[in-house]
């Protein structure tokens, strides 16, 4: 072919390819199936009859149709009905359980030993797991390890590293409260309040719980099928506070809230874990030592507490999750209680109308038709 015969055949070309149109990308709408447990109580006690017909649900206000609900005891579906027009949702993951405890505590309590008892020898079933966070480190416990060695030599062991653990994770919180009893003797009042304030602040920041660790746990229950419950142990907690302390000083030490609740509240809901906080009520000995002394070097030194918006913050935390709280000076009848929580429930099955991968929380709100209930599930999830 000649060169000015090609030049000739490209531009015939040209009205050729302006009037293709390309072929238009076609958008699939994305099917969502949104698992919510709900638990529902009245006078204190689990209601086990309810029909799909009692429940309603809301997303962000807007009324949506629920596809299924399974009413779940342990690893059993009881009863499960469905929508005559629900599109096929994904069947539960209720033989996995995961858990995981979480001691935010100071002071070893030999209840908790019953805490793990219970647990191994009540709670715990095959194919279920065990992940436990104490001051220091943290520990592992899967169904393999029961190949090995029997429920309660597991039991018996991790008590002891719990307990080895707390006392080593408080050392550096007693050192601190010994120095503070020292200080009093400072003839200096303005050397003295720098220096309890100094010791104080450094209190503080131990009694401040990990807010990495619970975002970084949540987070990886996200990717993990099955139950999921986390227990949160956290002990009372007080900052011996001088008399002398201005109330700026107080201000500071008592009335800080706690960093990154609403992400962590977010996460733990986002990822459908149940959150459940059991809240020690329980005073250390340690504590009741300083708060008997009076006129201690001619000084008064008070116990106040600082635990408020830390328990505030968990039992949100709580809530959002669809777990329970639990206060008591008795750890293992409060452990007990939120336990059991965790082997009654529904799971409420439904599509979300219009779901759009927004990367935005929306919110979930379940009713029960007649009222009188008291009713806990997940606030809602992140759509990405």
């Amino acid at each position: 072919m000649k060169k000015g015969t090609i030049i000739i055949f490209i531009f015939l070309l040209i009205p050729t390819l302006s009037n293709y149109v390309l072929p238009q990308e076609e958008h699939v709408a994305r099917v969502v199936s949104i698992e919510v447990p709900v638990r529902v109580y009245k006078k204190g006690h689990f209601i086990r009859d309810l029909s799909i017909h009692d429940f309603l649900l809301f997303e962000d206000g807007v009324p949506q149709r629920i596809d299924a609900v399974y009413l779940i005891k342990k690893k059993t579906i009881e009863r499960e009905e469905r929508h005559k027009e629900a599109v096929k949702t994904r069947e539960p993951e209720i033989e996995s359980r995961n858990f995981v405890f979480v001691f935010e505590i100071r002071y070893y309590l030999p209840k908790l030993n019953e805490v793990m008892d219970y647990f191994f020898n009540k709670v715990m079933l095959p194919g279920d797991s065990l992940k436990v966070y104490t001051p220091v480190r943290a520990y592992t416990i899967k169904e393999d390890a029961f190949k090995v060695l029997p429920k309660q030599k597991i039991a018996d062991q991790l008590k002891a590293k719990l307990r080895k653990d707390i006392v080593m994770g408080a050392s550096d919180y007693r050192n601190l409260y010994k120095q503070i009893r020292t200080i009093v003797y400072t003839e200096d009042l303005k050397a003295k309040s720098l220096m309890c304030m100094d010791i104080l602040r450094k209190m503080k920041a131990l009694q401040q719980v990990d807010a990495s660790k619970l975002t970084q746990l949540a987070d990886e229950f996200k990717k993990t099928e099955g139950q999921k419950h986390v227990f949160l142990f956290f002990q009372k907690q007080s900052l011996p506070i001088p008399e002398f302390l201005s109330d700026r000083d107080r201000l500071e030490l008592l009335a800080s809230m706690p960093q990154h609740a609403e992400e962590i509240k977010t996460a733990f809901s986002d990822a459908s874990i149940s959150g459940h906080f059991v809240f020690i009520t329980k005073k250390p000995s340690d504590e009741l030592d300083i708060t008997r002394m009076v006129n201690y070097a001619d000084q008064e030194i008070k116990m106040e507490d600082s635990s408020a918006e830390i328990f505030g913050a968990f039992n949100d935390l709580a809530k959002a999750t669809g777990g329970l709280t639990e206060s008591s000076a008795n750890v293992a009848v409060a452990f007990q209680k939120t336990v059991e929580a965790t082997e009654n429930y529904y799971l409420v099955y439904y599509t979300p109308k219009e779901y759009k991968a927004d990367n935005k929380f929306h919110k979930i709100e379940v009713r029960i038709r007649g009222g009188g209930y008291r009713i806990t599930h997940r606030a809602g999830y992140v759509a990405d």
